[in-house]
């Protein structure tokens, strides 16, 4: 495979590292090549804390992914999440020289919305065009060629600390790659299971994973709220291993294989096996109490999620429902329970749209890193590249110089 042909998605979270590789086809899909995964030991809540636990985490998972596609690795489409990406929408209003708009207007419009007061900890990773409206005339996804003396444009801006991307970049760095761009990880995830009809007629994904949860709201095929939470996975997972008395990683493999989101699903005369710590000998327990653990938990972050969904003020306007990614969501009942709270419509989300040994990434937890692989493919040309997307223009590419500055920074 030439080199040119590769792109890499990176996944790099709190409980896992996933890196998968796929192949442009000349079709614009992306076929999958390999995947690679290792456990995650350097990350807390989405933000890297240890660096080297990262980056061996990241060597191990990359390995992986080289072998099964034999090729070499040099460049990623890296993830970041955590609490502290934020987001605001804005808006920017110019006029529009010689009649008809240009492509400097259109960076000059996205300029105007870019002016809003960033604190200097901060930086710009999206600047996400939701419409754009020419004199009186609204909803334009694509302003170019068209006549008018007035432009405005609608943005959603997500911004993340500048240390935490960073570290992101150094750990790439130190283990051997290049970063290619940077992506929010709820965007990806939601390239990867989101489909056109929902993100027009209104829908919220929901990305559980270990850490964090990723909230992403899509109106009329733009993204218009996006937030997230530093609850997880892995606050299950403590809480079983708390109260069951059970070691972190036997924890972890019960509520995999057991765990149910909601205790009605569970029958009342099945039981299970738990290794106490400091005991050699399993004890028996009713999976119903376990599933009393999970229900509580998964309520709590449901329930905050619903909040959030309220809070942006798009609730009403989610005609398609909710759409829940990432490993947490294969715990059973999950689905369910999200049904009761949010009271939409409710399903879980695979990775779609992807040709070759795609059976290998046919699950939620590995939507982030299927996703990043195809925003690599837009930004190469190779599928849709929509204005709500990727935009492409002089300020978006200096936006990204300045993020590929933030290593040389810290180096």
């Amino acid at each position: 495979m030439a080199k040119s042909e590769l792109i890499v998605g990176l996944d790099i979270g709190t409980t896992k590292i996933c890196a998968v590789v796929g192949v442009l086809a000349e079709n614009g899909q992306v076929d999958i090549a390999g995947i690679g995964s290792s456990v995650s030991t350097g990350l807390r809540k989405g933000v890297v804390v240890n660096i080297e636990q990262t980056v061996q985490s990241v060597r191990k998972a990359l390995e992986d992914a080289e072998l099964m596609a034999g090729c070499e690795i040099h460049s990623v489409y890296v993830g970041i999440a955590g609490s502290h990406i934020m987001s605001i929408n804005s808006h920017g209003v110019i006029a529009v020289k010689g009649g008809e708009v240009a492509q400097r207007d259109i960076e000059r419009a996205l300029d105007a919305a870019r002016a809003v007061a960033i604190p200097a900890d901060r930086e710009v990773i999206h600047i996400l065009p939701q419409e754009y409206v020419v004199d009186d005339q609204r909803g334009i996804i694509d302003p170019l060629g068209m006549a008018g003396v007035r432009l405005e444009v609608a943005v959603h801006i997500v911004t993340a600390a500048v240390s935490s991307a960073q570290n992101i970049v150094r750990t790439c760095h130190k283990s051997g790659l290049d970063v290619s761009d940077i992506a929010l990880e709820s965007l990806a995830s939601a390239k990867a299971v989101l489909t056109e009809e929902e993100r027009d007629i209104g829908v919220a994904l929901v990305d559980l994973g270990g850490g964090t949860t990723d909230i992403a709201i899509f109106v009329k095929d733009a993204i218009v709220f996006t937030q997230v939470l530093a609850l997880g996975g892995q606050n299950l997972t403590n809480d079983i291993a708390f109260i069951l008395r059970t070691p972190v990683a036997a924890a972890e493999n019960i509520k995999l294989k057991y765990g149910c989101a909601m205790k009605e699903l569970v029958s009342s005369g099945e039981d299970i096996e738990v290794i106490s710590v400091g005991s050699h000998e399993p004890t028996r327990l009713s999976r119903q109490m376990l599933a009393e653990i999970c229900e509580s938990r998964m309520e709590e972050i449901l329930y905050l999620v619903d909040q959030a969904l309220v809070r942006s003020g798009f609730k009403s306007k989610i005609g398609a429902g909710v759409v829940l990614t990432g490993g947490t969501s294969l715990i059973e009942g999950c689905q369910e329970l999200g049904e009761q709270i949010f009271n939409l419509p409710t399903r879980v989300g695979y990775p779609r749209n992807i040709g070759g040994i795609k059976d290998v990434v046919n699950s939620p937890k590995f939507a982030t890193a299927v996703g990043l692989l195809r925003y690599g493919a837009e930004k190469e040309g190779g599928g849709k590249n929509t204005a709500a997307f990727t935009p492409e223009s002089g300020m978006f590419q200096e936006i990204f110089s300045k993020m590929k500055k933030w290593f040389e920074a810290v180096s």
